[in-house]
């Protein structure tokens, strides 16, 4: 891969805490940041991109969000928590085909880059809740999974993929394993669990122990309740606390239970404006950041908010002032949507911040639009005030996937009309 140079941009970095340069420069050699700072050379062949009037900085890492619903988009705006279940999983949900999937997580994933998303945590479940005259089966058919990977493969998106365990589908989950080809880079696996919220202390301990049989991070939906009350204590006594786990909402949790979380060193994944609008409770932000817990942001789904970054990233910064605990800076919110979501998902060496060696997953902001022009503070410019119309160029492991505001690589209106179709599919028999 060829050597591209970054000129004179205002870089910001996020590690070990953003800091906005401006003036520097940034090296990108065979896909990964080789130097940052000011005047560097141009190696010989490189190409030169001037980054003035351009904010230069770290890919957004989205850390969930259930890419399959891209085809339903704003479907379920003025519903609660319960209405959405029966909506989108239950009615649904089952409709989906494979191509279904796989239209709708390759807009999903152009949908991420578009908004500057270069690392996405997929919770893929579309078509997981089958409805039979006996209740729900949980469950993933494998080549419903082989759909969802070949639209994020197709799109280059950097995504952490979750397969949805259950106990009677196990085989399926070690077959779901093998579609990753041996050193793809950009997509990984992790075991998505129903959780110790949702299924009795037999069912969790079996998921734990395949997601450790497979070397699986993983990500499971926690709450008080339905099944169990205490989800964490659950998992503390059967000796399930660990690392590379991600907790996604939690915010009906008791303190402690947050407690045990930073003590395991896993980490939560929440997202505050689809959390304020399904009644999930109180934004749980302030106080995950007083248990010490390693935090992401993460859109969710984009049936009933917007799937832009920076309006997850606003909404952080807003709902956690009606948060017990501490109240977030914009640094802090910019190094949650960066390093932090990184650091939730396992990648913080990979990408997240302008480290040298880390991958080149960046984004390029214009700084001369009327939304960010004369910002007095960058950083708080882009976490208050940018929007994905803002995004100019977007690489992911240097190559450039957005240029100039624009898509690359793919018919945009060949996919708009795929996933017209689809939806039109999906939802004949139950919308109008």
């Amino acid at each position: 891969m060829e050597s591209l140079l970054l000129r004179n941009g205002l870089v910001i970095d996020t590690e070990p805490e953003p800091v906005a340069h401006p003036g520097w420069d940034v090296l990108v050699e065979d896909g990964r940041i080789a130097a940052v700072g000011p005047n560097l050379s141009a190696p010989a062949g490189a190409t030169v991109i001037d980054a003035t009037d351009r904010i230069v900085l770290p890919g957004f890492v989205d850390t969930h969000r259930h890419v399959w619903q891209a085809v339903l988009r704003s479907i379920a705006v003025d519903v609660d928590l319960p209405e959405y279940f029966q909506l989108v999983r239950q009615e649904l949900g089952p409709r989906f085909r494979p191509e279904d999937v796989r239209i709708a997580n390759l807009l999903g994933a152009l949908e991420c880059l578009d908004s500057g998303v270069t690392t996405v945590q997929d919770f893929a479940y579309a078509r997981a809740d089958r409805v039979r005259s006996d209740g729900f089966v949980p469950g993933f058919d494998l080549d419903y999974a082989a759909a969802a990977l070949d639209g994020l493969r197709s799109v280059g998106i950097r995504a952490v993929f979750a397969y949805l365990l259950t106990p009677e589908h196990q085989g399926e989950v070690r077959q779901a394993h093998e579609l990753f080809r041996p050193g793809e880079g950009l997509l990984t696996m992790a075991a998505a669990s129903l959780g110790p919220s949702n299924q009795k202390p037999d069912a969790v301990i079996a998921d734990w122990r395949l997601a450790d049989e497979l070397g699986l991070p993983i990500v499971t939906h926690v709450a008080a309740g339905p099944v169990n009350e205490r989800p964490i204590e659950l998992l503390r006594d059967h000796g399930l606390l660990r690392p590379n786990t991600v907790y996604v909402h939690g915010n009906s949790l008791a303190d402690d239970e947050l407690s045990m979380v930073a003590d395991s060193g896993g980490a939560f994944a929440i997202t505050p404006a689809v959390e304020a609008r399904l009644g999930h409770g109180g934004p749980l932000i302030g106080r995950l950041r007083e248990a010490g817990v390693t935090t992401g942001l993460g859109v969710d789904v984009v049936t009933t908010v917007g799937g832009d970054f920076f309006s997850v990233v606003r909404a952080g910064l807003l709902t956690g002032y009606l948060s017990p605990g501490p109240h977030l800076s914009p640094a802090d919110l910019l190094r949650m949507a960066t390093l932090d979501g990184a650091r939730t998902l396992g990648l913080e060496d990979q990408v997240g911040s302008l480290r040298v060696g880390k991958q080149a997953d960046l984004m390029l902001l214009r700084a001369d639009d009327v939304n960010l022009a004369g910002a007095h503070d960058p950083i708080g410019a882009v976490v208050s005030s940018a929007h994905p119309g803002n995004v100019d160029t977007v690489l992911v492991a240097g190559r450039i996937v957005k240029q100039h505001g624009r898509l690359l690589h793919h018919d945009l209106a060949a996919v708009r009309a795929q996933a017209r179709s689809a939806s039109e599919f999906i939802t004949a028999k139950s919308v109008g």
